[in-house]
């Protein structure tokens, strides 16, 4: 018998550049990072620790600082029960959200009762590619079979192939600034986010998201150059293949790949940390929980591996046939903008209206911390139905390696 999964409540804290030594939370420890989060979440919804079945934690960059599970050392860190337990996963940008789904899908079985997912990313501290294993893990044999290029190369193969323009990518990034910088004047990010301190002086060190760029234009993002281009022109294949001929000659109809993406229409590189609490109706009512929403369903999908981004589409359709739905009853839609091509492609492909997605700005605005985002945007979309009285969202983000992930959730 399959049981409800509740969204008691989440947290995150700011998104803070991704940069040493200038975002505000590069001088925090990751582990630190996820272990204030944990405690703003049981001090916020009143959660008794040791009653926790485990805590699932997205991250991407699992090496150095945020290696050795650092899921479990969180929870050490924020002088939790020794008790509880912590898993931590990958699923590239979909971590996040795997993450809560996999918290859901142990309630939802009947095995377990309070469970916490999230993620954490510090990509100031360990940046993309600390593994040193690449998006295919450095296996040739793989490349032999499917030799991925950069998701920069795939964002923009799908511009080339949906005819997608320069102007469209700067439109929607400068509307997605827009409705972040409406969401942080409105503080509709108020009731998830919280100060993040210095764990030595006890000092506010952010407490806002720091990457919006208020006023942005697209005028002003049209004088950015492209990012992709030189890669696309690098000379990587076994007999010398540019990436650009690499993606081309999985597509050949193509004959050019237009680089529309750049540093401005493209997702920022930030830090930050969420969690999410889920628990059953029985915990919940046992323990005077309240709940905000419940999953209604979740879903991964594959895709070929060299454009990449494309799954949203089939993840998001799998989620809506499980939930018995169709793409018109969802209210709000959450899609990553890991770049503007992937939204814009994928709410074309659903006959999505643009009011109804990401309506307080994405992560081209407020930045992507790999390993976060995910849980992030499910607070946003859990906030966001609550504040315009609204019943169903769907979240999904396009992942690495050809991957997408959709969770559909509804108020209660």
């Amino acid at each position: 018998m399959t049981m409800d999964a509740f969204i008691i409540d989440g947290v995150r804290t700011p998104r803070g550049r991704g940069k040493k030594d200038v975002g505000a939370l590069s001088g925090i420890h990751p582990q630190e990072l996820m272990a204030q989060t944990l405690n703003h979440l049981a001090d916020k919804t009143g959660l008794e620790k040791s009653d926790v079945d485990d805590v699932v934690v997205g991250c991407v960059s699992q090496a150095g600082e945020q290696g050795a599970c650092i899921a479990r050392n969180s929870v050490l860190s924020a002088d939790w029960p020794i008790e509880v337990t912590g898993v931590t996963l990958n699923r590239f940008c979909g971590s996040g959200l795997q993450a809560v789904n996999f918290a859901a899908l142990g309630i939802m079985a009947g095995q377990q009762q309070v469970v916490i997912g999230g993620g954490v990313e510090s990509m100031s501290r360990v940046p993309m590619g600390s593994d040193q294993a690449g998006i295919d893990g450095n296996n040739h044999q793989l490349r032999k079979k499917h030799f991925q290029v950069p998701q920069g190369i795939s964002a923009d193969l799908i511009a080339t192939i949906e005819g997608f323009t320069r102007a469209d990518c700067d439109a929607f990034a400068a509307e997605s600034q827009a409705r972040a910088a409406a969401a942080v004047e409105g503080g509709w990010f108020d009731r998830s986010l919280f100060a993040v301190k210095d764990p030595v002086s006890g000092e506010v060190v952010l407490e806002k998201d720091e990457h919006p760029r208020p006023g942005t234009t697209a005028e002003a993002l049209g004088g950015l150059r492209q990012a992709f281009v030189k890669f696309g022109a690098m000379p990587i294949g076994p007999n010398g293949e540019t990436m650009d001929q690499i993606a081309m000659a999985r597509y050949p109809d193509v004959k050019a790949i237009e680089h529309v993406h750049t540093g401005g229409n493209s997702s920022g590189i930030v830090d930050g940390a969420a969690a999410v609490l889920l628990a059953s109706g029985d915990y919940a009512k046992a323990h005077g929980l309240k709940a905000r929403a419940r999953i209604r369903a979740t879903a991964t999908a594959g895709a070929e591996p060299i454009i990449m981004l494309t799954a949203p589409t089939p993840a998001s359709k799998k989620a809506l046939k499980m939930a018995g739905m169709n793409a018109s009853d969802i209210d709000l839609w959450e899609i990553n903008e890991a770049f503007a091509t992937v939204p814009l492609q994928t709410m074309r492909n659903l006959d999505v209206d643009p009011a109804k997605v990401n309506v307080a700005g994405g992560a081209i605005a407020l930045g992507h911390p790999l390993g976060a985002t995910g849980a992030m945007l499910l607070q946003t979309a859990v906030d966001e139905l609550e504040r315009r009285d609204l019943n169903t969202a769907l979240i999904t983000l396009c992942i690495g390696g050809g991957m997408g992930i959709a969770t559909i959730i509804e108020r209660v």
